[in-house]
């Protein structure tokens, strides 16, 4: 069960890249901004420079997982476009939930009324 939508238009993946908050880190670039939608959705850019047709599936797998398991703590209402960096493929998908739980709290996007 998804707790979000995905992001699937260029002109919502381009609206994140102009006007939303990045925070950056060495394994992704995270892109926030206030959704219209009211929904919490989630887009995912990976390049050729990450590898293959493989090498960029499983790292949109890994960070398709570790959001997965951030939804029931993160503010509704957001878009979230995560541009992956070629050492994501290096670590595994509960790493890159801490990492990106780390992220969410700078934003101000996490909350803790629900527990763990």
């Amino acid at each position: 069960m998804q707790n979000f939508e995905k992001i699937k238009l260029n002109r919502d993946f381009h609206r994140l890249y102009t006007k939303g908050k990045s925070k950056v880190t060495p394994l992704f670039v995270v892109y926030t901004a206030k959704g219209r939608k009211g929904k919490l959705r989630l887009g995912i850019t990976v390049g050729k420079k990450i590898g293959g047709a493989v090498q960029r599936n499983r790292a949109k797998r890994l960070i398709t997982s570790a959001f997965r398991s951030l939804t029931p703590n993160l503010t509704q209402g957001y878009d979230v476009v995560i541009v992956a960096r070629v050492r994501v493929l290096a670590f595994k998908s509960t790493q890159i939930a801490e990492l990106l739980k780390k992220q969410f709290t700078e934003i101000g996007l996490w909350c803790e009324d629900e527990s763990d």
